[in-house]
């Protein structure tokens, strides 16, 4: 028996490791997978599996089983402000935890992510205009109406969810082109159109209900919006302008967060005010654009971004300035105190650095200035407050 035994061991050391396993699968003990090896699902490391546990599951047909969730919201080299690379081409993506997956059941994930809540950078840019206007509005020596701030901020996040839904669905034909939106929900498979469909309904109606509660002016005038909201995704295909269109529809607020409080509109205030949010988006969405601007020639999209091409910062500069000219002028009209225009020298300078540091080449640096918008509007919002109390 000793003799067996050491014949066998000299033929086990001969055979090579992945050999010698398949015949004593309990020879050696399994390795401990290092950090490299560890894919991260909604926020929480476990060891890289060939079969994922939700593999088969109803809700997950189609879905990439090697990604996280994480990487379905986000480019695969960057995510909006978080600053963390995603690189699903080598197997494994790594992401940080985010209230979606602390908070959220994993059923409702996908929804989430379809409506972008895991990027608030595009409720805060839609919503800023709102609180522009109804600041404006306000009586002078007031604080702006609560009411109103709160019911418009729910309705930046409803209609920014709308809004995404809608351009998943058109163009999902294109966002598997793409590399920043290939593993978006229903790009990737995780959720089918009709699932889509269905909450696009569910978020126009809760809409509908936050519109219910404005005056029959608002009411009017918000739901004449909802035609800027469905064609937009369809512009990049007809104009190399989209971005002029998307701020048409993003700064629709401009006009009714007035209109919500003085249930008329004062062209004098509101127009130059809208015309601002339209240039200031053609900056931060131009600059935003320039990520794409390979993906967008490959499959046959337009952008400003190919529009302009090398003379971009040009073309962006002279947005700023009338972006800037307008809201002074917008200002004026609604005589706001001296304070409204030492924060608008400084958001001026605010959209200088943007425009002059941004390295168009680098799909990371475009992303955080676009990004660094919302204190941009934080800004505009800081001095129509403080010139509306002191007016």
């Amino acid at each position: 028996m000793a003799l067996w035994f050491a014949r066998a061991a000299r033929k086990l050391r001969r055979l090579s490791p992945a050999a010698a396993r398949s015949i004593f699968p309990f020879a050696s003990p399994p390795p401990i997978p290092s950090s490299s090896s560890i894919l991260y699902i909604f926020g929480s490391p476990i060891p890289r599996l060939s079969r994922p546990p939700w593999a088969g599951s109803p809700l997950l047909v189609g879905f990439p089983h090697h990604l996280s969730f994480a990487s379905l919201s986000g480019s695969s080299n960057e995510t909006e402000g978080d600053g963390v690379a995603r690189r699903p081409e080598d197997g494994a993506v790594e992401a940080p935890p985010s209230w979606l997956d602390a908070y959220l059941p994993p059923s409702v994930r996908p929804y989430a992510l379809l409506a972008r809540l895991d990027k608030p950078i595009g409720v805060w840019l839609l919503a800023w205009p709102c609180t522009w206007s109804i600041t404006m509005a306000a009586t002078p020596g007031h604080l702006p109406d609560i009411k109103m701030l709160t019911l418009f901020g729910c309705g930046a996040v409803l209609l920014r969810g709308a809004g995404c839904t809608v351009n998943d669905l058109l163009d999902r034909d294109i966002d598997v082109k793409v590399e920043r939106t290939k593993y978006r929900p229903i790009a990737s498979g995780i959720l089918s159109p009709f699932q889509g469909l269905c909450f696009l309904g569910f978020q126009l109606l809760l809409g509908l209900g936050i519109l219910l509660q404005l005056n029959t002016y608002s009411q009017i005038l918000g739901a004449s919006s909802l035609f800027l909201v469905s064609s937009y995704p369809l512009m990049k295909r007809l104009t190399f302008w989209p971005q002029a269109y998307l701020g048409l529809t993003f700064n629709w607020g401009a006009l009714l967060g007035w209109a919500a409080v003085k249930e008329s509109l004062d062209p004098a205030i509101v127009l130059p005010l809208y015309a601002a949010g339209v240039c200031w988006t053609l900056v931060y969405d131009t600059i935003y654009a320039h990520q794409d601007k390979e993906d967008d020639k490959m499959v046959g999209v337009k952008s400003t971004a190919l529009r302009f091409g090398s003379l971009t910062k040009n073309w962006v500069t002279g947005f700023a300035i009338a972006c800037i000219g307008n809201l002074a002028l917008s200002g004026y009209n609604a005589e706001l105190a001296w304070q409204y225009y030492t924060f608008l020298i400084a958001a001026a300078g605010h959209l200088g650095w943007q425009i002059f540091t941004v390295d168009l080449s680098s799909r990371a640096d475009c992303n955080r200035k676009f990004v660094s918008n919302k204190w941009f509007g934080a800004i505009i919002f800081s001095g129509i407050l403080f010139g509306r109390l002191a007016s």
